[in-house]
């Protein structure tokens, strides 16, 4: 976003931990078995991207982009400064919709989009078109979904998807996949504006699509998003 029935991502994100330390035991057969999912996508990624703040509220963040190689991280992009939510990042489990915060956590990649034509990219690409948009309304049937408008109602004050510069390239951050109302939607990696976003993460854009045509998604990319005190 530019300006403004299963686990949520927090709960995700402890039963993960749960299982690192062999706790799953202590958990319903079900969420073990998504906790182990989770974690084994985790330790399967050989890309990640880190998104590092200062302070909760700082607008600004330092982006690294690493390939991961016999268990060790090999710097392939950055530092480089990148934006995030005009109100910081959020605690873990914090976010919520339309609080103008960056969630905090680790996350995979969805797809990439954008208004112009695509790019030599291995991950599949989603033309933006007028008519496209992103539900961001936590009573919609199709919260944090990309919605063709011409076939279904966006809901209130849906995101629109066909914006120059910010979504000439994007990529979509896995956050709140499971759609809980109200824990935040559309949050990209996008093509930077020149001031904070509305809970994305923003690059120049000579910088971005450097980092989109390396990812891959036989490498499993990840995106871990933290703030470093505070």
């Amino acid at each position: 976003m530019i300006g403004s029935a299963r686990p949520s991502a927090a709960r995700r994100t402890v039963l993960i931990l749960a299982v690192a330390a062999g706790l799953t035991s202590v958990l319903p057969a079900w969420q073990a078995r998504a906790a182990h999912a989770g974690f084994s996508a985790a330790r399967s990624a050989r890309q990640l991207i880190t998104v590092t703040a200062v302070s909760r509220t700082t607008t600004y963040a330092t982006l690294r982009a690493y390939k991961i190689s016999g268990g060790k991280r090999v710097l392939a992009f950055g530092p480089w400064t990148a934006r995030v939510g005009y109100n910081g990042i959020a605690r873990p489990g914090k976010k919520r919709e339309g609080d103008g915060r960056t969630p905090s956590g680790h996350y995979g990649i969805s797809f990439f989009f954008g208004v112009q034509r695509k790019l030599r990219f291995t991950f599949s690409f989603r033309h933006a078109y007028s008519y496209d948009y992103w539900d961001d309304d936590p009573a919609s049937p199709r919260y944090n979904e990309w919605v063709d408008a011409r076939k279904h109602d966006p809901g209130a004050n849906p995101e629109p998807m066909h914006q120059v510069p910010a979504y000439d390239y994007a990529a979509v951050i896995a956050y709140n996949t499971a759609r809980t109302p109200g824990l935040g939607s559309a949050i990209f990696l996008h093509v930077g504006t020149g001031s904070a976003t509305a809970g994305c993460v923003s690059l120049p854009r000579t910088r971005l699509i450097k980092i989109l045509r390396w990812l891959k998604p036989e490498d499993h990319p990840q995106i871990s998003i933290a703030v470093t005190r505070g």
